[in-house]
C-alpha cells in the first residue's frame, strides 16, 4: 500500500464504512438465517417483462454444448454444471450468476434451449440457493437474477413440471426478501438503483397486494429522484451508466402498462431525462463519448432504447449537473468533460479525465479519449481511468485524480479502486453566439499538488469547420507559475485507430480518417509531436492509434494556443 493512500483519513474511512456494511450483510447470510427468507411462496408469474438486452441463439447453442461465453471470457464445463466449476475469472462468475444470459435461450425459442435453461436453473437453486453466502449472493447479482428470472420466466417454466415450478417461485420469492432486505444498506450508485428496479419489477409479475407495489414504486421513485440528476446524468457520470438504467427502466415501464397500474412519476420523468441525455454522448456513428467507464457502445442496444425516446430530435448542448458540455456545428460534434469528480461511493470507475474531449466528424471519429476495455485486465483498466490517457493536459506526468491502485490484492477486493480525492471545484461558462459554440473552464484537480489551476476554451466555428482551443496554466489569483522540477506539462490529442496521420509539405499534421475528410492540426508556437497510443474501448479489443503531444513548462508558457481546420481531400 502507498504512504500516501495510507495517510489518507478518506481511505480509512472508507475501510470503516466497507467493513461496517459487510458485517450487516453478513448478519443476514449463512444456513443459519436462511430461514428469515422463507415463506410462502407466489402460485404464479402474472406476466414476464420485457428485455431489451440483444439475444442471439448461437450463444444459446454454445450454452447446451457446455460453452459459457459470459464477460469476454469463454469456459469449458466438459459436461459438468458451470456453477460447480472454480472460475476466478470474477466477471464471468458475476454475469453467471447474474442469469442474463437466458435471453439467448429465449431467443432461440426450442424445447431443447427450454429445457436447457430449466436444468441449469435448477443447479443453482441446488448448488447456491438453499444458502445465502458468496459472490451468488451479493445483493446487485441477486437484483440482476431477479429481474433475469422474471423477464425469462416463459422459457424457463416451460413444459415443467409442477415440483420444478414450485421450487422456482420459492427461490425467486426469498431472493426478493432478501433483497428487500439489504436494499438499503447497499453501496450508492446503479447496483442500490436496480435492486429497487427489481423489487418493482417483482411486485408487478408476481401476485402480490397493493401495499408491496406502492411501496416498491415509492421506493423506486425516491432512488430515481436521487440518482437521476435535473438534466438526465447519473449521479456517477458515467455514460453507460445511462445504457444499463434506461434497459431495465423501459421494459419496467412496459410492465406498468401492461399491468393497468400508474407508474410512478418519477419513473416517468427519470427516463423523459435521460433519453435526451443519453443522445447528448452520441456521435456522428452512433458510439457514445468515452467518459468516466465507458467502454465500447453497443449499436443496436442504442437503437433500442432510442426507438423509446419521443423528443424532437434536437441535441442537448449543455449538462450542468452531470458536468458536461456539447459544441455541435454543421457535421461537426465535439463533447467535453466539464464536471467534479464524484463521490468515493460513486467513483469506482471514474476517470482522472477533467476538461477531455473528443471531436468527431460526420460518421468520423477523429480526437479520442482512450475508453476503456470493459472485459480486460485490471491492469489496462487502470491504465485507462488516468489523465494521460485523456485528450487533456497533464501536469507532471500525474494525474488529477488520486486512485488507490497501489493497494494490495486483498484490499483491491475489498474495495475496488475508487478515486480518493480529484477535482472538486470545475467552473464552466457557456459563451454561444449567432455563429460560434464555445466554452470556458477550469478545475482545481493540479491545485494541491502543484499549486496550478488548469483551464481550457473551447470554440467551434458556424460551420463546424474550425475548432480552436487555448490550454491556460496559472496560480491561484492568475499568477504565472513559477519555475520548478514539475512545472512540466503535456497536451495530449488522441486519436482514433481509423485515423492516418502525416506531415505535409508544410511540415503540418493532418488527420485523414476516409478519403473525402481530413482535418489539419496547428499548434502555436509549440511543436507538436506523434508518439504510440492504445484505444482500449474497440469492441474488438485494445487497438494501437496515435496521440498528438504538445510539451511545455507552465513557467516559460502560460497559454498553448491550438486548432483543428477541416478540410476537403477532394
Amino acid at each position: 500500500m502507498t504512504s500516501a493512500v495510507a495517510n489518507d483519513p478518506r481511505f480509512w474511512g472508507l475501510i470503516i464504512r466497507e467493513a461496517w456494511r459487510r458485517t450487516r450483510r453478513r448478519l443476514r447470510q449463512g444456513p443459519l438465517h436462511h430461514w428469515r427468507y422463507a415463506g410462502r411462496a407466489p402460485e404464479r408469474v402474472l406476466v414476464a417483462p420485457p428485455d431489451l438486452r440483444l439475444a442471439d441463439p448461437q450463444i444459446a447453442l454454445d450454452i447446451y454444448h457446455g460453452r459459457f461465453p459470459l464477460a469476454g471470457h469463454v469456459v469449458e464445463t466438459s459436461g459438468n454444471s458451470p456453477f460447480q466449476l472454480a472460475v476466478t475469472h470474477r466477471n464471468w462468475n458475476e454475469a453467471l450468476h447474474s442469469f442474463r444470459w437466458l435471453r439467448h435461450m429465449r431467443s432461440a425459442g426450442t424445447e431443447l434451449a427450454a429445457a436447457n435453461a430449466r436444468a441449469l436453473v435448477s443447479d443453482w437453486m441446488i448448488l447456491h440457493g438453499r444458502r445465502v453466502h458468496g459472490l451468488a449472493w451479493e445483493p446487485q447479482i441477486v437484483a440482476s437474477r431477479v429481474i433475469s428470472w422474471l423477464q425469462h420466466s416463459s422459457v424457463v417454466l416451460k413444459d415443467a413440471d409442477y415440483e420444478f415450478y414450485r421450487s422456482f417461485l420459492k427461490s425467486l420469492a426469498a431472493q426478493i426478501r432478501y433483497l428487500r432486505s439489504v436494499a438499503r444498506e447497499m453501496p450508492d450508485g446503479e447496483g442500490r438503483l436496480r435492486a429497487r428496479i427489481a423489487m418493482a419489477f417483482a411486485a408487478l409479475a408476481l401476485p402480490n397486494n397493493p401495499a408491496a407495489l406502492r411501496t416498491a414504486s415509492r421506493n423506486l421513485g425516491e432512488e430515481l429522484d436521487r440518482q437521476i440528476l435535473p438534466d438526465g446524468g447519473h449521479v456517477s457520470r458515467n455514460p453507460a451508466a445511462l445504457v444499463e438504467i434506461l434497459t431495465d427502466l423501459l421494459p419496467l415501464k412496459q410492465t406498468y402498462a401492461h399491468q393497468s397500474e400508474q407508474p410512478p412519476a418519477s419513473l416517468i420523468n427519470a427516463i423523459d431525462r435521460m433519453l435526451p441525455a443519453l443522445r447528448f454522448f452520441r456521435h456522428g456513428d452512433g458510439s457514445l463519448a468515452r467518459f468516466n467507464g465507458m467502454s465500447a457502445t453497443v449499436h443496436d442496444r442504442i437503437a433500442a432504447i432510442l426507438h423509446h425516446d419521443d423528443s424532437s430530435g434536437s441535441f442537448m448542448l449543455h449538462m450542468p449537473h452531470a458536468g458536461y458540455e456539447r459544441l455541435a456545428q454543421g457535421q461537426t460534434v465535439v463533447i467535453a468533460d466539464t464536471g467534479v469528480t464524484p463521490s468515493i461511493d460513486l467513483s469506482k470507475d471514474a476517470h482522472a479525465g477533467c476538461l477531455s474531449f473528443e471531436l468527431s466528424s460526420g460518421i468520423n471519429q477523429f480526437v479520442v479519449n482512450c475508453g476503456i476495455d470493459e472485459f480486460g485486465s485490471n491492469d489496462f483498466r487502470n491504465l485507462a481511468r488516468m489523465t494521460a490517457a485523456h485528450s487533456t493536459a497533464t501536469v507532471h506526468d500525474t494525474s488529477s485524480a488520486r486512485f488507490t491502485f497501489g493497494l494490495t490484492d486483498r484490499i483491491r477486493a475489498f474495495l475496488g479502486t475508487p478515486v480518493l480525492a480529484g477535482p472538486r471545484k470545475v467552473d464552466c461558462t457557456r459563451i454561444d453566439d449567432a455563429e460560434t459554440q464555445s466554452f470556458v473552464a477550469n478545475h482545481d484537480g493540479y491545485l494541491a499538488p502543484f499549486g496550478m489551476i488548469h483551464e481550457r476554451a473551447m470554440t467551434l466555428s458556424a460551420n463546424g469547420t474550425q475548432l480552436e482551443g487555448i490550454d491556460r496554466f496559472y496560480a491561484p489569483g492568475g499568477f504565472g507559475i513559477e519555475p520548478s522540477a514539475h512545472d512540466d506539462l503535456v497536451i495530449r490529442f488522441h486519436l482514433h485507430p481509423a485515423v492516418k496521420l502525416y506531415r505535409d509539405s508544410d511540415g503540418l499534421l493532418v488527420l485523414i480518417a476516409d478519403e473525402h475528410e481530413g482535418w489539419t492540426f496547428i499548434s502555436d508556437g509549440v511543436r507538436p509531436h506523434i508518439e504510440e497510443s492504445v484505444f482500449f474501448a474497440s469492441p474488438a479489443g485494445p487497438q494501437a492509434c496515435k496521440q498528438i503531444v504538445l510539451s511545455v513548462r507552465a513557467s516559460e508558457q502560460q497559454e498553448v494556443h491550438w486548432r483543428f481546420l477541416k478540410r476537403r481531400l477532394r
